[in-house]
């Protein structure tokens, strides 16, 4: 694999210099495959393959990927919902004529298919491909430092050629972040001594219509794992009505892909656009602009090929038939100017999209966030190009300007700066969901979901350690996700569902009720229900049972408060405090022998939800006692803001909290660290036992254990789950023997490294000035990951046998956690920002 990205040592549009990755990205040769990446650990689990680049779009706007071969492959257009596949006419083309002669390629590597079409065999097959890269052919690197993807395509052409592949994503910004938008800034120059006839082409198929589920049922069905699924059937293929027409504007050429529109618009209705700057907005003389409004992606190709190939020309025609059937449909537009020896042109390209409507259940629906500034009827895909093309410059500079901190802290590694940056795809791939505002929710609903696996939206257990980067840079998205969970902890819902860890078991059909009043919910519910208002989606177990929910709301609300870079919000917390105090209240019934702790029932329940607890636990345990201290801020803090009479609630949670401290210790220290739980002997060290610690010192509250006993339980975990297994190379096994053997070889959690456990375990050992501990945890995790075929679809866990479960992972951005710890919670420009 190549290595992380060097620093940028030239300028990038410095004629012959070598270019060099950004500093601070993930970098590796154009279309290299890997030899031995991570395999999905089950069968039922997504494993689209290691071919992932960086996701384009805005926050719940929908998104695509193009994989490091240069295709483009992920396709997450329908909120919540994930598509993988090669579209080969959806592509760049480069031609090039010199004194030497002419030469055309396609900008991605040979596909082997058309996933819209299986089984129709190789496509395209008129079209040259670009070469993949190899050792003695070096044919381009992709770089990537989320949200900018940079392409530079070496030894092929006699130009020089690099694109910048970017989306408006700014801390702070809840316009802009939202956008359904994709730049391509592409930096040609002529380092020859001869002109340069060059075109740029841009290929795309009509995907109006495709992406809803012509499946709705919003049935729950078990996989082989025990966790809940549904079915998603997208309408791929869906030609009919479809049509594809010019479009012109003020500096702008394009052309808008349309569909059937429904009354009101459905899921999947509205358009794309393909817009470039005319010729007088880019002021080069004699470029030409060429639209092809209609060509047939199944057969050959060489409609398009054979005059693009030949003379960096296409059809110039305006079809705008509508189609009758199912064909397929495309579009292309190419852009042919002349390069002069030493001469450059920085040309933008944009592919925006405007598909106003996410729909959930039968009858439910959302519109997106963008919505609110782009109106609702689904035809502002030109708008939306506009806006970009006028503006991108603007936005390029911002990024960097808010990365720049980040990516210049060189008292971090290489490495992890990388990983702070390429781990924020998840709030855009992530099946993100951003719904437009309301009086009640005024930058919107927001949510992303645990995992594309397991499809519901913030699970709150996960959030506790995945919330770190939304709380950094989009503290009004995190306020608004808490929100969420406050109004939903009172509802209930008796509708019995059986528990799928009972199937696993072997144990038959066990039922609960969904919800119950005063529980707090594990997630906000599913893309195929009604999110938000239809929580506890997740029937793997009880969650009405579990014991770290309402410790880890009861955190998160008063974390949020006390250190969103936006400052402090009181209307926020006294909007939080009814659910905070019914949440902890619920909690405490289950102190089932009143030593003031709440007690774990046996069948898994908490967020290691494969891993039976018995008793007084130190996971849930520790985290109550740092939740109690937290309602006992909050509760002063409105009392002295507000005026809010809380008296009662104090003397409730500081009684409990007396007694919590009192036996907490007694019950689970054993000398060295803390045992995991109090009644079923389990000889193991747990990584994640003092994670409520973790979180009071963090957050200034008073720490759960003293010093001396955290630092021996942590020099216990650092020896007994990271240096002893694996020698350290793979990250911190959630549980081991002291010895560092495994207590059952074939156990699932506890063999497991879990990538976001491990940033928030890594945080913790730096919050305890064992800086060299949290960045040896740190760099193996990283190095794992991005070496390993995983990036942008970090998983929950990885194994010792080169296996993954639960990629795109809500719980990987942890990362965050440990920027916080060690800069001091540095703040990232912009993210203050009011919206």
């Amino acid at each position: 694999m190549a290595p992380f990205g060097l620093s940028a040592l030239q300028n990038l549009r410095r004629g012959r210099n070598p270019w060099q990755p950004p500093e601070a990205s993930w970098s590796r040769p154009f279309g290299q495959g890997w030899s031995q990446p991570y395999t999905v650990r089950y069968a039922s689990n997504l494993d689209d393959g290691p071919n992932h680049g960086m996701p384009l779009g805005g926050f719940g706007a929908g998104c695509l990927g193009r994989g490091i071969d240069g295709a483009f492959n992920l396709w997450h257009l329908d909120g919540g919902e994930h598509w993988f596949g090669v579209l080969p006419d959806c592509q760049f083309a480069l031609f090039e004529r010199d004194s030497d002669g002419r030469r055309a390629h396609a900008l991605a590597t040979q596909p082997e298919g058309d996933a819209s079409r299986p089984g129709s065999g190789p496509p395209l097959s008129a079209w040259s491909w670009y070469p993949a890269a190899t050792p003695e052919q070096p044919s381009g690197t992709v770089a990537v430092r989320y949200p900018i993807s940079s392409h530079h395509y070496a030894s092929v052409f006699s130009a020089d050629v690099r694109c910048e592949a970017f989306s408006p994503i700014l801390p702070g910004d809840y316009r802009r972040t939202s956008y359904p938008v994709a730049v391509f800034a592409w930096t040609f120059s002529n380092p020859t001594n001869q002109p340069l006839d060059l075109s740029l082409l841009l290929s795309w198929r009509n995907t109006v219509g495709w992406f809803t589920n012509t499946d709705p049922a919003a049935e729950v069905h078990f996989r082989d794992d025990g966790s809940p699924e549904h079915n998603y059937v997208p309408a791929i293929g869906r030609g009919k009505g479809q049509r594809n027409r010019w479009v012109d504007g003020a500096g702008l050429k394009g052309l808008l892909l349309e569909g059937e529109r429904s009354q009101p618009l459905a899921e999947g209705e509205g358009q794309w656009c393909l817009a470039v700057p005319d010729g007088a907005a880019l002021n080069h003389p004699g470029l030409e602009v060429f639209r092809c409004s209609r060509w047939d992606p199944s057969g050959d190709g060489a409609e398009l090929w054979e005059p693009f190939s030949r003379d960096g020309a296409i059809p110039d025609s305006d079809n705008d038939r509508r189609s009758t059937g199912d064909d397929p449909l495309s579009a292309a537009l190419a852009v042919r100017f002349r390069l002069e020896p030493g001469a450059a042109l920085e040309l933008p390209v944009v592919i925006s999209w405007d598909l106003p409507v996410t729909a959930f259940a039968t009858g439910t629906r959302a519109l997106r966030r963008y919505t609110d500034f782009f109106g609702t009827d689904g035809e502002s895909a030109a708008a939306i190009a506009g806006e970009a093309l006028a503006d991108w410059r603007d936005w390029h500079a911002a990024i960097e300007a808010w990365q720049a901190p980040v990516a210049g802290r060189h008292d971090l590694p290489e490495p992890l700066r990388m990983a702070l940056l390429n781990e924020l795809y998840d709030l855009a791939s992530g099946g993100s969901l951003w719904t437009a505002a309301s009086p009640g929710d005024p930058v919107g609903r927001f949510g992303v979901l645990e995992c594309l696996d397991y499809a519901w939206y913030e699970s709150l257990d996960v959030r506790l350690y995945g919330s770190f980067a939304l709380l950094q840079l989009w503290p009004e998205l995190d306020k608004a996700v808490l929100r969420s969970f406050a109004r939903a902890i009172p509802a209930a819902d008796p509708t019995p569902r059986p528990i799928g860890w009972y199937f696993t078991q072997g144990r038959g059909r066990v039922e609960a009720p969904r919800k119950v009043a005063g529980a707090t919910p594990h997630d906000l519910g599913a893309p195929n229900e009604r999110p938000f208002d239809a929580t506890n989606y997740t029937a793997y177990q009880d969650c009405n049972l579990w014991k770290d929910l309402a410790s880890d709301f009861v955190l998160q609300v008063w974390r949020t408060y006390r250190l969103a870079p936006s400052g402090p919000d009181i209307a926020f917390l006294a909007d939080c405090w009814p659910a905070a105090v019914t949440a902890l209240d619920y909690l405490k019934r289950f102190d089932v022998n009143d030593d003031g702790l709440p007690d774990n029932g046996g069948a898994p329940d908490q967020t290691f939800d494969d891993w039976p607890l018995q008793g007084v636990s130190a996971y849930c345990g520790a985290l109550w006692i740092a939740a109690l201290e937290a309602a006992l801020a909050i509760g002063q803090q409105l009392q002295l803001e507000l005026g809010l009479d809380t008296a009662e609630e104090q003397r409730r949670f500081g009684g409990w909290l007396e007694q919590s401290r009192t036996h907490f210790d007694a019950l689970l220290w054993n000398g060295e660290y803390y045992a995991i739980d109090a009644g079923s002997g389990t000889p193991v060290v747990m990584a994640d036992q003092l994670c409520g610690d973790f979180y009071a010192r963090l957050l200034g509250l008073p720490p759960v254990v003293a010093d001396e006993r955290a630092r021996s339980a942590l020099n216990a975990i650092r020896q007994a789950c990271f240096e002893s297994f694996e020698g350290g190379r793979l990250g911190v096994a959630n549980g081991l023997r002291r010895d560092g053997t495994p207590l059952d070889p074939k156990g699932t959690h506890p063999l497991e490294v879990w990538t976001g456990i491990n940033f928030g375990l890594a945080a913790y050992y730096r919050l305890m000035d064992q800086t060299a501990t949290a960045l040896a945890i740190t760099g193996a995790v990283v190095h794992q990951v991005y070496e390993g075929g995983l990036q942008f679809r970090t998983p929950e866990a990885i194994t010792a046998a080169g296996t993954f479960r639960a990629c795109h992972y809500l719980r990987a951005m942890a990362i965050w956690a440990l920027w916080a710890t060690h800069t001091g919670w540095q703040p990232i420009p912009g993210a203050d920002r009011q919206p």
